[in-house]
């Protein structure tokens, strides 16, 4: 049975960046996610599409249809007070709030007197992404 629009998929996969692993779960649990619905990113939903049981997929999803290009403008200055006691650096990802109050990650990118700097951007914004996957079960 191939893959189709609100089945629930688990899948195996390993995620590279310029030929480095950034992410896998090979060794661990499938990824088990509903097909269609905006639980993977747009370019590896499609590229898996009519995929079936044990079927498997190198490809490569570019930027745009995964986290989009950087936004060199999607920095902002924070308060050092609205971090409290946390002891910051440069390169430390953050939770945060988008403006709908979901939950965001933000990166530190530079600590000045005024405030602390944070990147709004995916830390895989701008990036190609390698995958290879492999359909464990479609239900």
């Amino acid at each position: 049975m191939a893959i189709e629009k609100e089945q629930v998929v688990t899948m195996m996969y390993e995620l590279k960046v310029e030929g480095e692993v950034v992410d896998s779960n090979i060794g661990k649990d499938p990824l088990e996610f509903t097909f269609g619905i905006g639980q993977i990113i747009p370019g590896l939903e499609n590229r898996i599409s009519g995929l079936s049981e044990g079927e498997s997929l190198d490809c490569t999803v570019p930027a745009a249809e995964a986290y989009g290009e950087y936004n060199p403008e999607a920095k902002q200055i924070v308060p050092k007070e609205q971090f409290g006691d946390l002891e910051l650096k440069v390169g430390m990802p953050l939770q945060g709030q988008g403006e709908g109050g979901q939950p965001i990650q933000v990166v530190v990118t530079d600590i000045k007197e005024e405030g602390v700097e944070v990147d709004f951007n995916h830390p895989l914004a701008g990036k190609d992404l390698d995958f290879s996957v492999t359909i464990n079960t479609i239900i």
